[in-house]
């Protein structure tokens, strides 16, 4: 059997943020897969140790609000996932300024300060794989998201940014952009969307969720997560810059 070629990833690192459950998860575990040493990157200790401990990996208990915490991550990764993220539904004129900072923090703050530590140790070798786990609202708005929109947007520019500076020491950068994911921060939203539209629960998916998909359900964690472990491939070694959709169809209006 070619063990190189069923764990191509054998010789690397990935660093995996929001790595203890969803899109995170699934990335933790298709990487170790592919034969990378993880860092389980999460602010819920339990899980992350758990799957940690599963996956062969280590486990780094942090909350990406916090600089100091962020900073303190490892910067040896070869493959960084930033993955972590959190919502908030509200009318832009609603909205608390504090939970809209938090967003920014986590899901454009968290990105920037790893990748301002970890892009050095992949210049040095010439190689590194940068992948951003934004989504279809990096591309397109949706109404009582405004946080979320703005800081997935900011990825979007972020991850482009690498990829012009990275591309010299052989390290790309690009982003996945998923419509909903069946993961339990999607599950969250049900509810909260369905205050802010004035509809029902059952409704939320069919009418707000699938409305402008072509494809009727659900992304499962796992398409997310293999696409990422693709994104470190040599066959995708002249994709960088990109955002690929995996929307069943939605930017295709």
């Amino acid at each position: 059997m070619d063990t190189t070629s069923a764990r191509p990833l054998g010789d690397r690192t990935a660093l995996v943020t929001g790595a203890a459950s969803g899109i995170g998860r699934a990335c933790a575990e298709a990487f170790a897969a592919a034969g990378a040493r993880v860092y389980v990157v999460d602010v819920a200790a339990g899980p992350a140790k758990e799957l940690a401990e599963r996956i062969g990996g280590v486990a780094y208990v942090a909350d990406l609000s916090d600089p100091a915490a962020v900073d303190a991550l490892p910067d040896d990764a070869d493959i960084v996932v930033n993955n972590a993220g959190l919502q908030h539904v509200a009318p832009l004129h609603e909205f608390p300024p504090e939970r809209f900072t938090l967003i920014q923090r986590v899901m454009v703050e968290a990105p920037f300060r790893i990748l301002r530590r970890t892009l050095p140790h992949m210049y040095e070798q010439d190689w590194g794989r940068v992948v951003n786990i934004s989504s279809v609202h990096g591309l397109r708005a949706s109404a009582f998201k405004s946080a979320y929109v703005t800081a997935k947007h900011a990825l979007e520019g972020l991850s482009k940014t690498v990829a012009l500076e990275g591309a010299p020491y052989g390290v790309t950068s690009n982003c996945i952009n998923p419509a909903y994911v069946r993961t339990a921060l999607v599950e969250q939203q049900i509810a909260a969307q369905a205050v802010a539209h004035g509809i029902h629960e059952d409704e939320v998916v069919e009418q707000i969720m699938l409305d402008r998909t072509a494809v009727k359900r659900l992304i499962e964690p796992d398409e997310v997560a293999q696409l990422a472990v693709w994104l470190c491939s040599p066959h995708a070694s002249y994709i960088t810059g990109a955002s690929l959709p995996v929307d069943g169809g939605w930017t295709a209006h």
